[in-house]
């Protein structure tokens, strides 16, 4: 026999609207706490499962958010998904993932779908610098966060790391080793990752009294290792080559350790190499690598936290989080030889 909310209420001896409200994460604040706990123990005990179907007819939302992802296979994504995902989980919500794989046409068809099935909001981590869609979207009044990523002009709400303070305290540490010639594989600049970490990695040399010609500069075309592989070649095949290297992220940093040992180079005791993300599995590299610990799971839980404010009420200021990022360090970096 299915438990509906009345049962729910009459178990719990309160009204069905105060059980309704005791149950839904959003609006618990307005009932008396020993009163939602006892709600609480009795939608347990009966094993109630809310009907999200009458619920969205009464209150006229899905109850669903979009996530729209560049590349689900990139590890930096799934941390995150899980944050967001459990923060709206509490709320009631479900998600609703796609993938681009980082092609423009693809990400309009998915948003397209998901405005079709009325998706009460979206968390877009598709991190384009120019993003038209985006502009659409918020142009219609849709409901959504940036993830991972903030633009150049506030036009909705945006989660990301404070990517300028990381890089800073990567470049810091290497020049507290003894490191004054040191590289930076940038990733694609069409993103605003990538754009943001560059522009970082040239404010915290100057900050540190690096000379121009001593921080070389190579992008690599995408966040992936074999583009890793191909920007490394070329750093490391000029004549000065740097003594450490800071990638734009942690699989283009894995891609220069390859080059390394394909160049019969020792990391760290030749070449430095420090990326970012902090991604999982990192410490079992030879050597572990240090990195820019992106908060992750943080990033998807508060992108979570300020959809539902948006969505709760729309039209407010779009807010921007940087979350701190912090330096782990680990053995692939040392003093130069």
């Amino acid at each position: 026999m299915t438990v509906t909310l009345r049962d729910v209420a009459r178990a719990a001896q309160v009204h069905p609207g105060t059980a309704s409200k005791a149950l839904n994460e959003a609006t618990r604040s307005q009932v008396a706490s020993a009163t939602a706990q006892r709600v609480l123990a009795a939608a347990e005990r009966l094993g109630y499962q809310p009907n999200t179907l009458a619920r969205g007819l009464r209150t006229r939302r899905s109850y669903a958010v979009g996530v729209v992802l560049p590349d689900l296979t990139n590890p930096l994504f799934p941390p995150i998904v899980r944050g967001a995902e459990q923060a709206l989980a509490a709320a009631g919500y479900i998600t609703l993932i796609v993938d681009t794989d980082n092609d423009p046409a693809v990400e309009e068809r998915l948003m397209t779908m998901l405005r079709a099935r009325r998706a009460d909001g979206y968390l877009i981590a598709t991190a384009r610098r120019e993003h038209p869609l985006v502009e659409q979207a918020a142009a219609d009044g849709l409901p959504m966060v940036l993830v991972n990523r903030v633009t150049e002009v506030a036009l909705v709400p945006a989660v990301a790391g404070d990517e300028v303070a990381g890089v800073a305290s990567a470049i810091e540490h290497l020049v507290s080793l003894g490191h004054r010639r040191i590289g930076h594989l940038a990733g694609p600049q069409d993103l605003s990752t990538g754009f943001g970490r560059y522009q970082a990695f040239l404010a915290a040399g100057r900050r540190f009294g690096l000379a121009a010609a001593d921080c070389p500069v190579t992008f690599a075309d995408a966040y992936s290792e074999p583009a890793g592989v191909q920007a490394a070649r070329q750093m490391l095949s000029q004549p000065a080559r740097p003594t450490a290297i800071v990638a734009g992220n942690d699989l283009i940093a894995i891609g220069c350790l390859d080059v390394l040992a394909e160049m019969g180079l020792r990391c760290p005791s030749d070449v430095s190499v420090i990326g970012f993300n902090d991604m999982p599995m990192l410490a079992r590299l030879d050597p572990p690598l240090t990195t820019v610990q992106l908060p992750q799971q943080e990033i998807g839980a508060e992108a979570a936290r300020l959809l539902l404010e948006s969505i709760a009420s729309p039209g407010g200021p779009a807010k921007r989080l940087l979350l701190p990022c912090r330096l782990v360090i680990r053995a692939s970096t040392a003093a130069p030889a």
